[in-house]
């Protein structure tokens, strides 16, 4: 088992390489929680976009010179990968990193094209991708880096931790994602070897809460029918045996959020705090905002940010459907006469109620309206339910169906 002796060695080895990421204090989500104050550790802004880095390096660090020329190969969903293709690059080691087919582009791209590294391409999930870079591994004689389930890793992981202890030396509970367990294993041993009263809470993607299981079931637990999740730097089938015992000994409680509370997390962190985090770093958020850790309440909390490298296609779907459930963006479906005029008509009294057309569809063939009639769809920019409230009334009052699509 990793040691807080492990940790603090670790971070002699990252001193020079691994630059403390910023822990500010949020006014935002202190004033919109009942935590006494939040803090954020924001990880997203590493080198590489993602805490991941600093147990590749520290294992990168302990490498022989015949391991280093042999090269190292290691399975990612993309943080991991640019963690070690890029001190890899730095240290003059070959570098072959194994992707789920579905890894975002910016991941592939960022770890082939500016950090060097040969990337393969296999499988749907990290656990067929992992299963593929051992076989490389041995057919290549390479060094393998486990993403979380290594000794050297969790520890260079843990100086998150001693930086937290340093930053925030008040701190009553830390929030940490969970996906194999490497994370959080390395952050509650420094915490909690050092300031045992500290609570510790892990956090997962509903759809794939392997260690949430596991630690229901007193033993690790493969799961077998794991669904797809926009957290995908933690969607991990079974939890590490190093890391395991780790989050049994360390970790006070592991709790799941759900799709629509990571996104809307998301969200809140791009407006609220101006802070790019992708699904996996954003569950911790996701946590507090739904309520789902009360002994955080009245307590001063951090969360750890753990990156930032999100597709922006993602960002934008994400920030479209908040939009929606926020309302300030809606669709009505509007039936009118088929007669010269209308439409103009409908354009102007939206305007003239401070709305803004985004997008119109004018249809009378394929429509369920009839004859002498019009079926209008019309997006439009508002700004809350009360304004599309005004809006419905205002087109009911001209004698027009309205309905919210």
């Amino acid at each position: 088992m990793v040691t807080l002796e492990d940790i603090q060695a670790a971070r002699e080895r990252l001193r020079s390489a691994i630059r403390p990421t910023p822990c500010p204090q949020s006014d935002y989500f202190t004033e919109r929680t009942e935590c006494a104050a939040v803090y954020f550790k924001l990880e997203n802004l590493q080198r590489t976009g993602a805490f991941k880095e600093r147990g590749a390096l520290n294992k990168l660090l302990t490498l022989t010179e015949d391991e280093r020329r042999r090269g190292v190969i290691a399975a990612s969903a993309g943080n991991h990968a640019q963690g070690v293709a890029y001190h890899a690059r730095r240290l003059g080691v070959s570098a072959t990193i194994v992707m789920p087919e579905r890894t975002p582009l910016i991941k592939v791209s960022r770890t082939r094209d500016d950090y060097g590294a040969r990337v393969v391409l296999k499988g749907t999930n990290y656990d067929e991708a992992y299963a593929e870079a051992l076989r490389i591994q041995k057919a290549e004689d390479r060094v393998f880096i486990h993403p979380f389930n290594d000794a050297h890793v969790i520890a260079g992981q843990g100086t998150i931790g001693l930086e937290l202890l340093e930053q925030c030396p008040d701190l009553e509970v830390v929030l940490v994602p969970i996906g194999g367990g490497g994370l959080i294993s390395g952050i509650a041993c420094a915490l909690k070897e050092t300031r045992p009263g500290i609570r510790v809470v892990g956090v997962q993607a509903e759809t794939i809460a392997s260690m949430k299981a596991s630690m229901e079931a007193g033993e690790r637990v493969l799961l077998a029918a794991a669904g797809t999740t926009i957290a995908d730097g933690i969607a991990v089938k079974r939890v590490g045996d190093l890391t395991f015992p780790m989050v049994q000994k360390y970790v006070d409680e592991v709790v799941a959020v759900d799709e629509e509370e990571i996104a809307a997390a998301i969200l809140t962190l791009l407006e609220q705090e101006k802070s790019v985090v992708e699904g996996a770093g954003a569950v911790g958020v996701a946590a507090l905002l739904s309520g789902d850790v009360p002994s955080a309440r009245g307590r001063r909390t951090a969360v750890i940010l753990s990156g930032g490298n999100i597709d922006m296609n993602v960002i934008s779907r994400i920030i479209e459907r908040g939009l929606v459930k926020a309302g300030r963006l809606v669709q009505l479906e509007v039936r009118l006469p088929d007669r010269p005029g209308m439409l103009a008509k409908l354009t102007t009294q939206v305007a003239d109620l401070r709305a803004n057309v985004v997008e119109i569809h004018h249809e009378r063939a394929f429509s369920k309206a009839g004859l002498g009639e019009a079926m209008v769809e019309v997006t439009l920019e508002t700004t809350g339910p009360a304004h599309i409230e005004e809006l419905e009334r205002a087109l009911h009052k001209l004698g027009w169906q309205v309905a919210r699509k």
